[in-house]
């Protein structure tokens, strides 16, 4: 994989670890790596090559042209360089025209350049695949949604986004469950002491231990919610992946409470030794800015 830039709090994000911490949290905060120096851009081309479109990266507000380096999707050298209407700009980058796969690499190069930006700039990610023909496109888009844009990015201003991802060991769990339940340890004796069917047995102890492990789980996510509600702006649930995992969240949190946030994850996770953290970020804020293009013209 090419450098990874910057660097992540785990590979929970289709990114690298930064650093890790020990206490089964697989990762907290690491130094960030120096980014490119943003520079005047007045000698970016506007790619009048027919078969060239423009790749949208993300939306920044600056008034000022602007060049990231030549680190964007399809490594063909092309200079990641920003197109303007009015304080708006869209970070760009030429590619050929046409559909644009969605291979590790491609994906991982969307995400660095939004990384890279974000830096030293507020953005509006936009999704994986985003191409204009042209640069007057761009414009235009620009220019129609000027107000929308304005609004996202004064709401998304010194904010990004951190994932937290929770895991368990189902299977120590219920075991913890069996020890725990009188009720669920009862059934798991009868099951195991009865010479004949065990079927309604056993589908009594497995609707119980279902609802059992329903009900920790929902405790531990909504004591984890409660103790970062107070230094994350916003947070989003989704849903979770596979038997293990309990918590899929993302937080949106504001530049000068990001200590704060990581100490309490931490420290939340110093807590719960039979829990597993993954903790992811900074990111673009993802998962909150939902942006729909409509063009009416191609």
């Amino acid at each position: 994989m090419a450098k990874k830039s910057p660097a992540k709090k785990a590979a929970v994000k289709r990114a690298a670890p930064r650093k890790t911490s020990s206490v089964k949290l697989a990762s907290v905060k690491a130094p960030r790596e120096r980014a490119p120096i943003a520079k005047p851009a007045a000698d970016v081309p506007h790619a009048v090559d027919s078969g060239k479109g423009k790749y949208v990266y993300c939306v920044i507000q600056s008034a000022d042209l602007l060049k990231f380096g030549a680190a964007g999707i399809g490594d063909n050298g092309s200079e990641i360089h920003t197109i303007h209407y009015r304080d708006l700009a869209a970070v760009v980058s030429d590619v050929p025209l046409g559909i644009l796969d969605s291979t590790r690499e491609n994906v991982l190069a969307h995400e660095r350049v939004n990384e890279i930006v974000m830096r030293d700039h507020t953005v509006i990610p936009m999704s994986f695949g985003t191409i204009f023909k042209t640069r007057d496109d761009i414009v235009q888009l620009l220019r129609s949604a000027y107000d929308a844009f304005g609004d996202v990015l004064t709401k998304m201003r010194d904010k990004m986004e951190f994932g937290l991802k929770v895991l368990w060991d189902r299977d120590s769990v219920v075991k913890d469950i069996e020890d725990e339940d009188e009720g669920i340890h009862r059934l798991k004796n009868e099951i195991a002491s009865q010479k004949g069917s065990t079927y309604f047995a056993r589908m009594q102890y497995g609707r119980a231990i279902d609802a059992a492990l329903q009900q920790r789980s929902e405790r531990y996510g909504s004591e984890i919610l409660d103790r970062l509600r107070d230094v994350a702006v916003a947070s989003r649930i989704n849903k979770p992946i596979g038997d293990k995992m309990i918590m899929n969240a993302a937080f949106l949190v504001s530049r000068d409470l990001e200590t704060a946030f990581d100490s309490r994850v931490k420290n939340i996770a110093s807590e719960h030794d039979k829990l597993t953290f993954k903790y992811t970020g900074p990111w673009p804020p993802y998962n909150f800015v939902n942006i729909r293009l409509k063009l009416e013209r191609v």
